[in-house]
């Protein structure tokens, strides 16, 4: 509705104000006159304050860029407030959204300010909020403008960076930037060890305490500053289980995310530089980038993935990453493609860790249940999956927060210095 009309309150006061007044004349009962009075005192205020302002009514929002459990707050724009009483303000449902008052309902009188509504998302990914009904009531609740609904805005939301932190360095870092030591002997600050003089040795890296108690002469080698090639692979085929946002269970594609997204904000503060790839139908890939922005685009990234029904074929699962890159490899490895593919780039001699983020599952109260018997098998094929890559020397680990990748990278850096012999 665009214009004032009369309140079902006012209908009824005003029919009862005729009603009574024409019963006191026609039956001449002075009762009536009594009875009738509050209604017409009602009737006669009603009409008199019928507002003669044509309002506008828009709606906007504090943010439109959030990360999981943050908030914003919805806010009402009435440019002509003339005559206006009170606002309502009512807020369809959004999936994965609370919202503040609990069931989007608001209203206050115009003397004490527009009411707004608070929107908290629950979960990350692409959400509309602000889809509501809103009513300006005249005084005396005589006239009532609207309901009008209002369009919805759209909020992107972006997976919570859980707390992590690794004190392991990365196996085979390759740049000129991060923290971590290269393991390639270079003209750093980082001391490596002592070895004799070689032709070519710079003079000034002449070690003279050691040569004059060898006879011989010694240099010191160096290890270079560098950062390290880091890339995100996420299996966003599938989204198994029902998730509850933060504050209930996570689905598989939950903890894919969130794992993804703390890892490329552990790394970018770091220094390094990092890539990702979504394995999906429509899936994305981000080059390797490091700063600030490039985190905001990679959690962007994270926060479009939408699981389809569509599979992918085998001969697009690219999964191939540049020399002395570390590979990390979300996924409840239940795609036997992305398995193959994973296995393939292990035996290329890429550093790669696969994250098992299938979570705990309940199989259900009945063991014998058929989809209890269909869990089982799919987790017994599930295992020896991940037994056939651990044969291959690439480790599994289920996501655990802080430290769960500290053991794993350590082993992976001690592998990277042993000396590798190659076939000609």
């Amino acid at each position: 509705m665009t214009s004032w009309r009369p309140t079902p309150s006012l209908v009824r006061a005003c029919l009862l104000a005729l009603g009574g007044l024409a019963g006191a004349v026609v039956l001449g009962l002075d009762a009536l006159v009594v009875l009738a009075a509050p209604f017409v005192v009602l009737a006669l205020m009603g009409l008199a304050g019928r507002p003669r302002s044509t309002p506008t009514l828009t709606t906007r929002i504090d943010h439109h860029r959030l990360h999981e459990g943050q908030g914003t707050t919805s806010r009402l724009v009435v440019d002509d407030l003339a005559g206006v009483e009170h606002v309502t303000r009512v807020a369809a449902p959004a999936t994965h959204v609370a919202t503040q008052p609990t069931y989007g309902a608001s209203g206050s009188l115009a003397a004490d300010g527009l009411p707004t509504v608070d929107f908290s998302p629950r979960r990350w990914g692409r959400r509309a909020i602000g889809a509501e009904r809103v009513a300006l009531t005249s005084a005396w609740a005589g006239w009532r403008w609207g309901p009008l609904d209002m369009p919805e805005h759209g909020l992107s939301v972006l997976p919570q960076t859980a707390p992590y932190d690794s004190r392991a360095e990365v196996p085979q870092p390759d740049g000129l930037v991060g923290r971590h030591r290269s393991r390639r002997l270079g003209s750093g600050t980082e001391f490596e060890g002592i070895r004799q003089f070689a032709t070519g040795d710079r003079l000034k890296r002449i070690t003279w305490p050691v040569s004059l108690r060898t006879g011989e002469l010694h240099v010191i080698t160096t290890r270079a500053e560098q950062d390290a090639g880091v890339w995100l692979v996420v299996d966003g085929l599938r989204d198994i289980g029902v998730s509850g946002g933060i504050d209930g269970a996570a689905s598989t594609l939950d903890l894919s995310v969130r794992a993804a997204a703390a890892l490329a904000e552990h790394h970018v503060r770091t220094g390094d530089r990092v890539g990702l790839l979504v394995v999906a139908a429509d899936g994305a890939r981000v080059r390797l980038g490091s700063g600030q922005r490039h985190l905001q685009q990679l959690l962007g990234t994270l926060a479009r993935i939408r699981t389809e029904a569509r599979t992918v074929p085998p001969e697009r699962l690219d999964l191939a990453a540049g020399s002395g890159s570390v590979v990390y490899v979300l996924s409840p490895m239940l795609f036997t493609p992305l398995v193959t593919a994973t296995a393939s780039l292990q035996r290329s001699g890429a550093s790669v860790v696969v994250i098992d983020t299938l979570g705990e599952r309940d199989l259900g109260a009945d063991p014998l249940a058929l989809p209890a018997l269909a869990a089982r098998m799919q987790t017994i094929e599930r295992d020896d999956r991940l037994d056939r890559l651990a044969d291959l020397g690439c480790p599994v680990v289920p996501w655990r927060g802080p430290g769960t990748l500290d053991t794993v990278l350590q082993q992976l850096a001690r592998r990277s210095r042993v000396p590798t012999v190659r076939r000609g």
